[in-house]
């Protein structure tokens, strides 16, 4: 199981970088977590865009779904190109009947989970975690039979979280504050709670996400460090776990 960041910026992209946006593969499987903004672009480095076999999205807003419509687009495009008719699923939860109904398109296919499925998407289980988020949001929990993801997406400290993350071999933790900021006021997490979740979960490895635009970024890593002990890393255009 290989995870590589896309994008990692919260609320939009830092200049030609992306916001949230994870390659998930294993064994010629590729999956696209998130799509959020200029997501397309900076996945092309990796990957062609024909090359996706399945999209999944933690929630509808824009830093996580932005690029969607300009992935139907290139869909449609090399359809016509090439000829075929081959059409990518996309899976997103069902709560929002309008941001779901804009995942099908001529050559794309929404598939609605709920907080309760258990999801067989290539050779990935996903599980699923309601946030605490202004919107409908879901944590998502991936395992191959051996190594297990857990991707926090948006929400504010929730113990909740804290049983869904349970001994992950890698935490993926959004972390739009630092220390001291009311985070939890706009649905988002500090530094320190992203240590504290990790700590708590007895996670193998943390890696910070969806981050701010402001100060300086490797505070975020030493505020987190202050309650988790293990391995904690920025997350950065091209950054790569494999289990």
């Amino acid at each position: 199981m290989k995870w590589t960041v896309i994008g990692y910026w919260g609320a939009y992209p830092e200049k030609g970088e992306a916001t949230s946006a994870y390659l998930l593969e294993q064994d010629g499987f590729r999956c696209l977590i998130d799509c959020g903004s200029g997501a397309l672009s900076r996945l092309q480095r990796f990957v062609d865009v024909k090359g996706l076999d399945a999209v999944v999205l933690s929630h509808y807003h824009q830093d996580h779904i932005a690029d969607i419509g300009v992935l139907q687009y290139s869909w449609l495009v090399q359809n016509s190109l090439h000829r075929t008719n081959d059409k990518l699923t996309i899976y997103g939860h069902g709560e929002d009947e309008t941001g779901f109904s804009a995942l099908t398109h001529q050559f794309t296919e929404g598939i609605a989970y709920q907080y309760d499925d258990t999801l067989e998407i290539g050779p990935f289980q996903f599980t699923f975690q309601r946030t605490t988020h202004p919107v409908p949001c879901f944590a998502i929990r991936i395992s191959n039979g051996k190594q297990e993801i857990v991707y926090t997406a948006d929400s504010s400290f929730d113990q909740k979280l804290v049983r869904f993350s349970s001994d992950a071999d890698l935490l993926i933790s959004e972390c739009s504050f630092y220390h001291g900021q009311d985070a939890a006021k706009a649905g988002h997490m500090t530094s320190a709670q992203c240590g504290r979740l990790a700590a708590s979960a007895n996670v193998k490895q943390l890696l910070l996400t969806h981050l701010p635009h402001f100060g300086d970024r490797q505070d975020l890593v030493t505020e987190a460090r202050q309650q988790f002990e293990g391995s904690i890393q920025l997350a950065y255009e091209g950054w790569t776990w494999q289990g």
